[in-house]
This record gives structure tokens, C-alpha cells and sequence, in this order.
């Protein structure tokens, strides 16, 4: 790749470019040309077609479309035990046949599953990092069929790289005191970047010594539990009981991700929340909609943490996958710390599948003498 600069940068920045104004247009219901070598695909998310685009989509088509599914999401529509990614022919554009496998809680496999490939797999990435149901329709073209079209373009190997160069390239870009209720000797350091266009924050309790294992924990947002007091989780306990504990020991430094619904984003939360309300398991849920057992990625607040000093840390956590990440991005944990929160009535099911399905360390036992009233 030539290293000459253009006027959006070095030849990483732009790619950055590109995937950041793909990101956009997928998010509003746009196609986007995805480009693997010579080969040339539109994707368009299948929860934002309509019926207009749709139709000029199947002028170029030629029979050749396909939609492309997670592996959860086929799981649910009855391709039992998948565990790959695939695809289904669409020989005619039918909204109804699409919204049924991408959208139907009661959807069935209708077609042979073939298998995904790259271009395939990178219009469910674009998904992902836009925050949509995985569930694209792709359409192959030739360069001389969309000659004029306002297309934004990437290349496939652009928006597979896109989460590790938005790591390489996270900054802090404002710091400043911001006293808190019961810990008023609190910072907040904002960072750019990380996943997409959205910031991130770590919060740095006290005065935490860098030179030993510091109390970190990895706090995934929670619109509804941190900010509302949802009690359908235990979120909004874990963050402040943290931010005392930590204010109470010496310190620590808790980072504030911009992840919601396990990286599901708000709107795919609140879907599974409907589906929970009527019985489904919360991981259950997740994968009617597509999306397996935890979608976020940690590579990038080990960046955080290591740009703040941090090497060697005590993971204030319950879940394993946190723990693996941190150390993999090679940062040293030294020890964990269970995250005791509240349980009630409506979360109890929530936090025994978190448990038994996602292998948290979570003691039901000493959480429920926690929340038995005392005498």
C-alpha cells in the first residue's frame, strides 16, 4: 500500500475514513459498496429495507442476491447446533421472506444454508459495529452496473481490521476533577475512539498506586440500570458500590465503556427486553435477534489502561471473559474481586443465567443473604 499522504491522512486514517462514513450510511438504511479484490458487493441492512430500494436493488441483482445471518440467528431459525456464519439465496427480493428470517421471533430456515463468504462476513461486521440486527442483504455487482451511483465504498479488509486500528489509534483527548458523591477525589479522562465514533471514559478514584496490581474494573454502559435504577439487572449496583469500595481502599480506576446491551446497542437491548418480558432467557433473547452469548471487545481498554500507566491490575469483575481479554492485550492480572449486586424479583432468572450460560462467578447464595431483610 503506498504510504504518500492524502488529504484525509496516511493510508490507515483513511481507511478509518471509509469504514466510519460506511458505518453511517448502513445505519441509515443506505447500501454500501463493499469491495474484495475485483469483486464487488452492495450490503444493506435487512431490518432498514424498504420497499422502494428494495425494488431498485432487484433491477441489479439478476437473481444473484443473498441474505446473509449470524450464526445465532440461523440457530433459532432451526439450523441446529451452527456454528458459522451463512447464507440463504434470494432469487426475488421479497420484503416479507426477508423480514421473517432477519426479524420473526417464529422464522424457519426456508432455503439451503450455503456457507459465507469473506464479503459475507464483513457485511455482518459492518452490522455489528453499526449496531443493527445481523441480518444483511447482499447484492454482487459489476463496477460498470453502478457507474454514478453516490456509493461510499471500503474495502473488506478495512472493516475486518476496523475495531484494532480504532485501538491503535485511542487518545485521551480531555481530563478533569469531577467530584462524586462519597468519593470526592474522583478524574474523569475521556479517550477517543475505541469502538466507532463514540468516546470513552475512565474514571480514576482516589490516588491508586500504578506501581502495584491497581482495582480496575471493566464497566460496560447500562442506560437503564446505571442512570434509571432498572431492576432488571444489576448494573447500576455494581457501578457505585464500586466507585465506594474503591474510594474506601486506596483507589482505583474504573473505565466506562461504551457498550451497551453487551454490545448489542440500545435499541437491540430494548428488543431483547421485549422478548424477555414475554418469558424469554436473556441470552435466549439475544439469540432470536442474532447475536451470541457477549459481542463486546476489550483490546481497547487494555489500550486505555496502559496509556494511564496501568500494568499489573486486580479485575473488579464476576465475568471471565473480561479477565481473558485484559490479559491477552498484555496487561497482568494479578488477582480478581467479585462485584456483589442486588437481587430482586426481577432480575433473580438474570443473574442465575449469567451464572450457569456465561460462566460468571456469581455466589446466588451470598447474594440473596446480602438482600434478605435484616433483623
Amino acid at each position: 500500500m503506498p504510504q504518500s499522504r492524502t488529504l484525509f491522512g496516511r493510508p490507515l486514517e483513511t481507511s478509518l475514513v471509509a469504514v466510519d462514513r460506511a458505518i453511517s450510511e448502513f445505519r441509515s438504511g443506505r447500501p454500501v459498496l463493499l469491495r474484495s479484490g475485483a469483486t464487488l458487493a452492495l450490503a444493506l441492512s435487512a431490518e432498514l429495507a424498504e420497499g422502494e430500494l428494495v425494488g431498485r436493488l432487484e433491477s441489479l441483482a439478476g437473481g444473484m442476491a443473498h441474505l446473509a445471518l449470524s450464526a445465532a440467528r440461523l440457530r433459532r431459525l432451526g439450523a441446529k447446533n451452527r456454528a458459522e456464519t451463512g447464507i440463504l439465496a434470494m432469487p426475488a427480493l421479497d420484503l416479507a421472506r426477508i423480514e421473517m428470517l432477519a426479524l420473526k421471533t417464529d422464522g424457519k430456515v426456508d432455503a439451503p444454508v450455503a456457507p459465507a463468504c469473506a464479503i459475507d462476513e464483513s457485511a455482518l461486521e459492518l452490522a455489528r459495529l453499526s449496531l443493527v440486527l445481523p441480518a444483511v442483504l447482499v447484492v454482487p455487482v459489476s463496477a460498470q452496473a453502478i457507474v454514478g451511483e453516490p456509493l461510499v465504498e471500503v474495502e473488506i479488509a478495512a472493516v475486518d481490521g476496523y475495531r484494532a486500528a480504532q485501538a491503535a489509534t485511542l487518545t485521551i483527548v480531555g481530563r478533569a476533577p469531577v467530584p462524586l458523591e462519597g468519593a470526592p477525589e474522583t478524574e474523569f479522562v475521556v479517550f477517543r475512539g475505541g469502538e466507532g465514533l463514540r468516546d470513552q471514559v475512565a474514571i480514576i478514584v482516589g490516588s491508586p498506586d500504578l506501581a502495584s496490581a491497581v482495582p480496575v474494573r471493566l464497566h460496560s454502559a447500562c442506560l437503564t440500570g446505571d442512570l434509571f435504577g432498572s431492576l432488571k439487572c444489576d448494573c447500576g449496583d455494581q457501578l457505585r458500590e464500586t466507585v465506594q469500595w474503591m474510594a474506601e481502599n486506596q483507589g482505583g480506576i474504573l473505565l466506562y465503556l461504551d457498550q451497551e446491551g453487551r454490545g448489542n446497542g440500545i435499541s437491540n437491548k430494548m428488543r431483547a427486553y421485549k422478548l424477555q418480558s414475554q418469558g424469554w432467557d436473556t441470552y435466549d433473547a439475544d439469540e432470536v435477534l442474532g447475536f451470541d452469548l457477549d459481542q463486546r471487545h476489550f483490546d481497547f481498554a487494555a489500550t486505555m489502561l496502559k496509556q494511564l500507566g496501568v500494568s499489573s491490575v486486580t479485575a473488579l469483575t464476576n465475568n471471565p471473559l473480561k479477565v481473558g481479554a485484559i490479559k491477552a492485550a498484555g496487561v497482568e492480572v494479578a488477582a480478581t474481586q467479585a462485584v456483589l449486586g442486588r437481587p430482586n424479583v426481577h432480575n433473580v432468572r438474570y443473574l442465575a443465567s449469567k451464572r450457569d450460560r456465561a460462566g460468571h462467578s456469581i455466589d446466588m447464595d451470598a447474594l440473596m443473604a446480602r438482600a434478605a431483610p435484616k433483623d
